[in-house]
């Protein structure tokens, strides 16, 4: 490699968004998991607005949108799921209550980081998530 390639892979890495993007399948966890440790170390609340992903790092939040209804919703991702699997997110009940994924089961869906100035201190319980937007 020349010095002209490494300062330009300098320059890109330097400038480029680290922003993170991904269409694919989402799911949600089954009732069961409920109380389990997560590999974060948290236990499961199918309350909470909470993901699991193969290689984002934990408290990383995520808009997960649904691509056939539009609906979208911020997770944290406390979890990690296989990467051999076809689905690039699972979420837990209540955020797959928020998109409607609970019926299909499985669904196409948008996956976004959240810019820091973005992110909220902690992902709300749904029950919590009305309270604030009165």
């Amino acid at each position: 490699m020349n010095i002209c390639s490494i300062i330009l892979v300098l320059l890109l890495s330097f400038f480029s968004s680290s922003s993170y993007i991904a269409e694919g399948k989402a799911t949600y966890y089954a009732d069961r998991m409920h109380g389990q440790r997560t590999a974060s170390g948290d236990k499961y609340d199918k309350k909470q607005l909470t993901a699991a992903h193969a290689t984002l790092p934990f408290n990383t939040l995520v808009q997960v949108t649904n691509v056939k209804n539009g609906k979208s919703v911020v997770v944290k991702i406390n979890d990690r799921k296989p990467r051999h699997r076809q689905v690039i997110i699972d979420l837990s009940r209540a955020a797959a209550e928020e998109i409607d994924l609970i019926r299909d089961g499985i669904t196409t869906v948008k996956v976004k980081e959240v810019e820091e100035e973005k992110q909220q201190e902690a992902p709300l319980a749904v029950s919590e998530a009305g309270k604030s937007q009165n």
